[in-house]
């Protein structure tokens, strides 16, 4: 691994809590450095009395006495992995006692009068990282493992931290490399004006490999909306039923309902987890033309929503429904309709008022419609079940996505770079030159993993970590 400064990497002792703030049945604490066993058995008292540092096995639990001065804290159960056979490929020691905060926080002044330190945010994945447990992208992945929310997220980011992410970006950085490695030479020869490397074969592979670096950061899009929850807007006309649907998928009064048209004037937001996939649902402003200032914004922020979800609800009362409103919706949003990365649903509401087929319903079931009562709450298991199936078409389950900003900058600039590449041999650029733009694609590929990165960048990552992680 490169920095652009030296970083300091201490092996010293560190202790957190690993469990949530707050109270609870159990909380686990832990260690992790060089006097990690010494530090903890100072203050453990094992009720086989037998036990000492030389006879404790590593990756065993162990009962006994927490005490501090001769005076029991709590009674805990003490486990100890000797690395490099742990998480951090240090000695760690793991402390699980009742969940009082003012039990662990008695624990913890003990162990840091010891002798260890109250470890930084990320620190344990930190030192996982330096000692080789893991790489840079991996550990982005730990992060994201822990702030899932739905099914969907937790797969993305246990498929990152298990290195599936990483042995791709590697792979591909490992391919440029070994042809890198031909073109130095033929600088170091440039006088003989002998090539090493076959310039046909090089062109090919960066076609290659620009054609996967193309597919990881197309991959983003939808990465970034099943990390932070699937965008779901609800639109449509003012009285359709817009709030009352918010509140029935989310089964509690979250948005005003009023028979008064206008009454959303700006957007509300809220997320919940539908057969395990995290949606972000959006009740918009009802659209038409309005002179209010204060509800024209609200309008205008509609689109804006509108723009920015993957799904789309057009909410329509059904008593209502006719050929010429059907056709002004199909004529207003037919952009989103037609455009394959949105799904467009028509949500026809108040099924509770029909005493009879509502004329002109064919051009309506000529797009896909899900008929429901959002008063009554009729049918709203059909809606959710029919976005847990939009979600499902997306088809992400074996295919490696990218949902991490830092990770898609560095693949556009890597892809930019080997664009350069291509450019500078058609161009017939001197070799020299080519290189530079080799080498910057090679750079950003291995910042994502960490081979290259500085002292900044792991100060930003690392830094969002929970303190016991």
């Amino acid at each position: 691994m490169t920095t652009s400064s030296s970083m300091v990497y201490n092996d010293d002792t560190i202790c957190a809590p690993a469990s949530p703030a707050g109270s609870g049945a159990i909380a686990l604490l832990r260690l992790s450095g060089r006097d990690s066993l010494s530090i903890a058995l100072r203050h453990f008292k094992p009720r086989l009395k037998s036990l000492s540092a030389e006879t404790m096995e590593s990756h065993k639990l162990y009962f006994g006495d927490f005490v501090d001065k001769d005076k029991i804290i709590d009674e805990i159960l003490l486990s100890y992995f000797k690395g490099p056979h742990s998480y951090t490929a240090e000695d760690v020691v793991e402390i699980s006692c009742h969940g009082s905060t003012y039990i662990q926080q008695l624990i913890i002044e003990s162990l840091i009068n010891s002798g260890a330190r109250m470890a930084n945010a990320g620190e344990f994945t930190m030192r996982a990282f330096f000692n080789g447990r893991m790489d840079l992208s991996q550990a982005e992945g730990v992060a994201d493992l822990i702030a899932s929310h739905g099914k969907a997220a937790h797969q993305m980011a246990l498929r990152q931290m298990r290195g599936g992410f990483s042995d791709k970006i590697k792979e591909l950085r490992t391919e440029l490399l070994n042809f890198t490695s031909l073109i130095e030479l033929e600088l170091d020869f440039a006088e003989e004006d002998v090539e090493f490397a076959d310039r046909e074969d090089f062109m090919n592979l960066v076609g290659k490999l620009k054609q996967e670096l193309s597919s990881l950061i197309n991959s983003f899009k939808l990465g970034n909306v099943i990390k932070h929850g699937i965008p779901v807007a609800i639109i449509g006309k003012p009285n359709a039923g817009k709030s009352t649907l918010l509140n029935a998928l989310l089964n509690e009064e979250r948005a005003i309902v009023s028979e008064i048209p206008g009454t959303t004037r700006d957007s509300i937001e809220d997320t919940i987890v539908i057969d395990g996939f995290s949606f972000r649902f959006i009740d918009t402003a009802g659209l038409r033309e309005s002179t209010d200032k204060i509800e024209a914004i609200g309008i205008e922020r509609t689109y804006e929503k509108i723009d920015q979800a993957k799904l789309i609800l057009y909410v329509c009362d059904i008593s209502h429904i006719n050929k010429t409103n059907v056709d002004d919706v199909i004529r207003e949003f037919g952009k989103y309709i037609e455009d394959s990365d949105k799904h467009f649903i028509f949500v026809a509401n108040k099924i509770d008022h029909l005493d009879e087929t509502p004329p002109k319903l064919k051009e309506l079931l000529d797009y896909e419609t899900v008929f429901v009562s959002a008063k009554r709450k009729e049918n709203i298991h059909l809606l959710a079940s029919t976005l847990v199936s939009k979600v499902k078409e997306m088809n992400f389950d074996d295919n490696i996505i990218v949902s991490n900003s830092r990770h898609y900058e560095a693949l556009k600039k890597s892809f930019e770079a080997l664009e350069e590449v291509e450019q500078g041999f058609g161009n017939n650029i001197p070799t020299d030159l080519i290189s530079v733009d080799i080498r910057s694609a090679l750079h950003h590929l291995g910042s994502i993993t960490g081979e290259i990165t500085n002292d900044e960048v792991l100060g930003n990552i690392f830094g969002k970590f929970c303190i016991g992680k």
